[in-house]
């Protein structure tokens, strides 16, 4: 059976004694800047829903609300009787082990605190914040690729690869099937629709275009993916990523269809006097 080379990329891009940095942390850090910068210009579009500094100040949240919920995500979700027996390794990151959908709660609760600390709208604030979420994925996924993790189930398709770990048959690259899914196709998805302004007037419609867009491409990789080796198939063949998919779907499609636009005193209103300077 044919196959093509697993290119061993060198998951540690700089190793100078003790401290290392991995492609993997380039992969948030980069994910949070460029998302930062993104979600700067998009707040500002009209209806503007916060200042450029609001959103400077909302990075540090987005921060730990990626790491906590991401992190306990994993421990609740995929690991639980694990770590409950092990719980001294729950704060070791390093060693890998993060949910999206518990980074994406985490998320939505700082997004709700910050906005309710500042007397903002948090739902047309996520609208400004969704869109370029997917920037973090595309990376994410590309990180996950090169640390030869999180592969594919076994396949005769002439790009299968053997990865380091995962046995001697060829395996889907899925990690790149995810990665042009819920990044870059998403992305340019959601920036498609955030640069329409009818659409970016309807509160609540891009966040939910982000979830249901999320959910379908999630649900679509997971079929390439092997799932994690300690939860295997779930009853009916589906797999974790899509149990935890469906309700994003559900919860995508609500947000859009009762999205409504703003009328022109609510978006004033957005931007009171009083708040912070841009």
């Amino acid at each position: 059976m044919l196959a093509l080379p697993f290119p061993a990329l060198d998951p540690v891009l700089v190793e100078i004694g003790p401290f290392a940095i991995r492609w993997y942390a380039l992969a948030y850090i980069a994910g949070i800047v460029l998302g930062w910068w993104g979600a700067r210009r998009l707040a500002a579009l009209p209806p503007a829903v916060a200042t450029r500094a609001q959103v400077d100040d909302f990075v540090t949240w987005a921060t730990l609300g990626i790491i906590l919920g991401g992190r306990l995500g994993y421990v609740l979700l995929y690991r639980p009787l694990h770590y409950l027996h092990n719980p001294l390794e729950i704060p070791a990151v390093w060693q890998g082990g993060m949910s999206f959908h518990g980074g994406a709660l985490g998320v939505i609760l700082a997004a709700w605190l910050f906005c309710r600390r500042r007397g903002l709208d948090p739902v047309a604030f996520a609208d400004r914040v969704a869109p370029v979420v997917p920037v973090g994925l595309l990376l994410g996924r590309l990180a996950n690729f090169i640390n030869g993790e999180l592969w594919g189930r076994v396949t005769e398709v002439p790009w299968g690869m053997v990865f380091p770990g995962a046995g001697p048959l060829p395996r889907h690259p899925s990690q790149l099937y995810q990665a042009f899914l819920e990044g870059a196709v998403l992305l340019a998805l959601l920036l498609w629709l955030a640069s329409r302004p009818a659409l970016r007037a309807r509160r609540g419609f891009l966040s939910g275009a982000f979830l249901a867009g999320y959910g379908v491409a999630r649900i679509i990789g997971e079929m390439f993916r092997q799932p994690d080796a300690h939860l295997g198939f779930l009853p009916g063949g589906v797999t974790m990523g899509q149990v935890l998919s469906v309700p994003m779907v559900a919860a995508g499609l609500w947000l859009m269809l009762r999205a409504r636009p703003l009328a022109a005193r609510e978006a004033a209103d957005l931007r009171a006097p009083g708040r912070d300077a841009a």
